[in-house]
């Protein structure tokens, strides 16, 4: 019975050991994978490579090449840190010579260690070490790089989404950055606010574009986003510019057009900071209005106001707000630009908005290097102003 005992005691400490380590392998895993842990495990990956490699290039080194040293170099550059990548060079070099000394002299055959070999690994542990300090400097660890740069994009696109509108109501937009890259210059805040009953939409144009003003909209849009709803909305433009202003950045402004838009009446009031004009699509005349409050840009002086442009819509009306890539272009004029854009537009007044955004940036600036965005507001027809108009509030 003693012996069943003790046996049973030394099965449990077994199991707890092995409980201990598998938790500690994993717990060490999941911190290397994050950023947070030790490289200790794929050094100890990449160091056991080396020798392996190495034993069979000495046996078969027709097909495994002395060069074939740099796919733990290039993997090490990617996971290692730069102290650590150190230590996975040495133990290449240390292979390199002694595979050097049993395929004997270069000259002997093909399937040698040859100065271009020592060349080829030494250029890809210089570009390895390279990439590492790199990361070690900017603190992100590549397998998190590109897992950060996707959140970056979601939160501008989840910032970016309009509010549900009530019956009557039709919203879309559409954005394009510059040269199809992830991030652009360009963005949209909205907010449905007043009860419900007011919606308010903001369009900025950083300046810049593509990834060179990814980041400085990521960070204005989620300023914009703080500021709209908490401001009366005569002092959002007011607010932002002074938010520009103490960021003192070199490529520091930015255009902007705010939309406040009652629901009930259909009753709007534009404001602009250096923006192009918004166009109205009037259902009864079937003519395009340019509708635009003034303002400087935002982020150039302090003290800077911007008076408002009224206007309503009407069943059947349409407002469309945009960037300047979807009508600006080189060797072209404004208004030539817009003209193209209302006449696209005017296809759709037809069959109607649905899905439109989209296509209109297609048909006017498929090729255009700069960022796109197209907003959309549509009252649909047969829909009567249920409250006398007059009612937004400026202040």
């Amino acid at each position: 019975m003693a012996g069943v005992a003790r046996a049973d005691a030394y099965a449990a400490r077994m199991r707890r050991t092995l409980h201990r380590v598998r938790i500690s392998v994993r717990k060490s895993g999941v911190d290397y994978f994050r950023g947070d842990g030790s490289d200790w495990i794929a050094l100890v990956g990449l160091l056991l490579t080396v020798p392996a490699i190495a034993l069979t290039t000495m046996a078969i080194p027709v097909w495994c090449a002395p060069a074939a040293l740099v796919l733990p170099i290039v993997a090490g550059g990617l996971l290692l840190r730069p102290a650590s990548l150190l230590s996975l060079y040495a133990a290449a070099a240390a292979a390199l010579i002694v595979e050097s000394m049993v395929l004997g002299p270069y000259p002997d055959g093909p399937a040698t260690v040859t100065p271009g070999t020592v060349l080829v690994v030494a250029a890809c542990g210089l570009f390895g070490l390279l990439i590492a300090q790199f990361r070690a400097r900017v603190g992100v660890p590549w397998r998190r790089g590109g897992t950060m740069l996707f959140d970056l994009r979601e939160r501008i696109r989840v910032q970016s989404a309009l509010p549900w509108l009530p019956t009557g109501w039709h919203h879309e937009m559409a954005l394009r950055p510059a040269g199809g890259q992830s991030f652009s210059g360009d963005f949209v805040v909205a907010a449905r606010t007043n009860g419900g009953r007011t919606l308010e939409v903001v369009l900025t144009d950083v300046s810049g574009k593509g990834m060179d003003a990814g980041s400085r909209a990521l960070l204005l849009s989620g300023a914009f986003g703080g500021l709209l709803g908490s401001l009366p909305p005569g002092d959002f433009l007011p607010a932002a510019n002074g938010y520009l202003l103490r960021q003192d950045w070199d490529e520091g402004f930015a255009t902007s057009i705010h939309l406040v838009l009652d629901l009930e009446s259909g009753d709007y009031e534009l404001l602009s900071a250096g923006h192009l004009p918004a166009l109205q699509l009037h259902a009864g005349s079937g003519r395009w209005e340019e509708k635009s409050g003034e303002g400087p840009l935002l982020g150039v002086y302090d003290g800077a106001q911007f008076d408002p442009a009224k206007g309503s819509l009407r069943p059947g009306d349409v407002l469309m707000l945009f960037t300047d890539g979807l009508v600006e272009a080189p060797g072209r004029d404004l208004g030539e630009g817009m003209d193209r854009l209302t006449g696209e537009a005017d296809r759709y007044v037809a069959p109607g908005f649905e899905g439109a955004a989209w296509h209109l940036i297609e048909a006017v600036a498929k090729d255009v290097n700069d960022d796109r965005a197209l907003l959309l507001i549509c009252r649909e027809a047969g829909q009567a102003p249920s409250s006398p108009p007059g009612l937004l509030g400026l202040t």
